[in-house]
């Protein structure tokens, strides 16, 4: 029986659901630490050591609804991986991105069973975020290529002001994640939950909205110099950026001097997620030639 051959229109389709599938399991995830049901399933990959389905108890529900959904990300992965392999003409670089997802949700799989092994060390849950995010980019990515978009000039400023977007788009994910780490959310009320990073949360706090501010200064920077009907796609990109950097940013100075409320964290969280898949838009917008 012949192979089912999927078109590029529909292939776009596939590497679209398994993009937004991985943006809801880093929102669904978050739900799970911010409602203190870290520790709801205290085993893996059973959410009790001799029961795999969570008991009707609220905290162990929302954790383990959180890893039914890590199926829904599988079969969207999975999709992208035969899409790419099916896909008329076929083309090796989509396949090799589209690996780069199962590489990306098998580490997760694995970093997932060590943050509840170690209760929740913070360490572990920022390498689990910030590994959301390289997932998320390689989605990005895929779905820009899969897309065959014409080629866009930018200037060479617009195009190192992009990678420079990117490497400190980087950094405040990072700086993200010490400050979450040095909160009050451990992601769980047990007892024996693992102490939070020992950074005092205001100092942590400033640098990462410094790095905010400067990263918001670059996009700006980057859409004055895309003036213009030929550069309105990488305009347009940077004033969205831009403008979910700014809203994430009041955002952040609310949760900060409201203490820390977990609806604030939660929108913050979505909008960073949001944020950075229209940051990497924005740098593959600049760039003359793919990847």
């Amino acid at each position: 029986m012949a192979r089912r051959e999927i078109s590029p229109a529909r292939y776009v389709q596939y590497c679209r659901w398994a993009l937004w599938s991985l943006t809801v399991i880093v929102v669904s995830g978050g739900a799970v630490r911010l409602t203190g049901s870290g520790l709801g399933c205290t085993d893996w990959p059973n959410c009790e050591e001799d029961q795999f389905v969570a008991s009707l108890e609220y905290h162990a529900l929302i954790e383990f609804l959180n890893r039914l959904f890590t199926g829904v990300v599988t079969v969207t992965v999975v999709l992208a991986v035969l899409g790419s392999i099916r896909r008329v003409p076929r083309r090796a670089d989509l396949v090799r991105w589209s690996w780069g997802l199962v590489a990306g949700v098998a580490a997760q799989v694995v970093l997932g069973g060590l943050l509840v092994k170690t209760e929740l060390d913070p360490r572990f849950t920022m390498g689990h975020f910030l590994l959301s995010m390289v997932l998320l980019w390689n989605a990005v990515v895929l779905m820009h290529k899969a897309t065959d978009p014409t080629p866009v000039v930018s200037s060479r400023r617009v195009r190192q002001l992009s990678w420079g977007a990117g490497a400190i788009g980087s950094v405040l994910l990072v700086t993200g994640t010490i400050v979450t780490g040095s909160g009050p959310h451990s992601g769980s009320d047990h007892e024996s939950v693992a102490e939070r990073l020992p950074f005092v949360v205001r100092d942590v706090a400033r640098i990462h909205a410094v790095v905010a501010i400067c990263l918001v200064l670059v996009v700006v920077a980057i859409w004055r110099l895309s003036q213009g009907s030929e550069h309105a796609a990488v305009n347009r990109r940077a004033a969205i950026v831009a403008g979910l950097l700014i809203v994430q940013g009041a955002v952040g100075y609310w949760q900060y001097f409201t203490g820390v409320p977990v609806l604030l964290v939660a929108v913050h969280l979505t909008l960073a997620s949001l944020a950075w898949i229209n940051l990497v838009r924005l740098q593959l917008a600049t760039m003359s030639q793919s990847l």
